[in-house]
């Protein structure tokens, strides 16, 4: 799948797409529902689909001092939107220029000119454009002008609330996971590199994969039943990790830090997908390394009983 910016010329053979057009940050049961239904109205045309989005997030841009809170990284959503069925993934990257952009400029100039795109489909809370003056009844309008057909999705319900991500951020900040599991129609996973650490874990018997949190979202500090995932061999183990700051140790660093069950060998450098599947307990400073070893024990054999109940 091909992966553009909005910078860039469209190859000819992606001119006349139908695009889905949203944030799609996580990617969740709602995203899916509008990506899908652009990719159904693509392929009654005889169209290609694109999935647009954003980055980094508008929020970043117009708020930039508030906390990590992604869900997925540019490359999850890519991988997301190919297994979803589209053609290419457009990324708007968002910065002074666009922020600036009034809505009609980006329906008519980008969407229009630029992009070529023949149909757009969004959400009925999306908005764009500079000042946020852009709605959907505005992308209509303009997008009649331009040749561009525009349509709609309304929000997918869960429990008699709309399925949204910040639902999901609130499930995972209260070590939620199973709705967050449930919203995003798979276990949040945060991806990175596997980097050095200072070995505490080696030394008492329990070697962790270490990683930094980035700009993702920060869960619920604590002890979680993990799946992890080598992006580059497919290879999947089982694990139990500790998300958080390790009171136990000094000085205190942020950290995920999967133990992968029955795995021996070296993981540095490797980048992994380490999906979040339960929260056990909270984080907690133990005294002593044997009562810290005691409590890793217990926590790795809960968290194989509930992994391996689970496909």
């Amino acid at each position: 799948m091909m992966r553009l910016t909005h910078r860039e010329p469209v190859p000819d053979g992606l001119r006349g797409a139908i695009m889905a057009l949203g944030n799609f940050d996580g990617f969740h049961l709602g995203h899916q529902r509008v990506v899908a239904e652009a990719v159904a109205w693509a392929r009654a045309e005889g169209r290609p689909a694109i999935a647009a989005t954003f980055d980094p997030h508008p929020v970043r841009y117009f708020a930039p001092h508030v906390p990590p809170f992604r869900l997925t990284t540019l490359d999850q959503r890519e991988e997301l939107f190919c297994a979803a069925g589209v053609d290419a993934m457009l990324v708007f990257e968002f910065g002074e220029a666009l922020a600036n952009t009034s809505a009609e400029a980006f329906v008519g100039d980008l969407l229009g000119r630029h992009l070529g795109a023949a149909g757009v489909i969004t959400g009925e809370d999306f908005s764009f454009g500079h000042g946020r003056g852009g709605t959907v009844a505005v992308l209509a309008r303009e997008g009649a002008r331009h040749g561009i057909a525009a349509r709609t999705v309304g929000p997918v319900m869960d429990d008699a609330l709309p399925v949204s991500s910040s639902r999901i951020r609130d499930a995972l900040k209260a070590g939620d996971c199973e709705t967050a599991t449930r919203l995003l129609t798979r276990p949040f996973a945060i991806r990175g590199s596997v980097i050095h650490g200072d070995q505490r874990g080696r030394a008492i018997g329990y070697p962790t994969a270490n990683m930094e949190l980035g700009s993702y979202l920060r869960p619920r500090y604590g002890i979680y039943a993990v799946t992890a995932r080598d992006v580059a061999s497919g290879q999947r183990y089982r694990g139990a990790a500790n998300l958080g700051i390790r009171p136990s140790f000094v000085p205190p660093k942020e950290l995920l830090e999967p133990f992968l069950f029955d795995f021996s060998g070296d993981l540095y450098g490797r980048t992994l997908d380490v999906a979040l599947h339960a929260f056990l307990r909270p984080e907690r400073r133990f005294d002593t390394l044997d009562a810290l070893k005691a409590q890793m024990e217990r926590d790795c054999e809960e968290a194989r009983n509930i992994l391996s109940a689970r496909p």
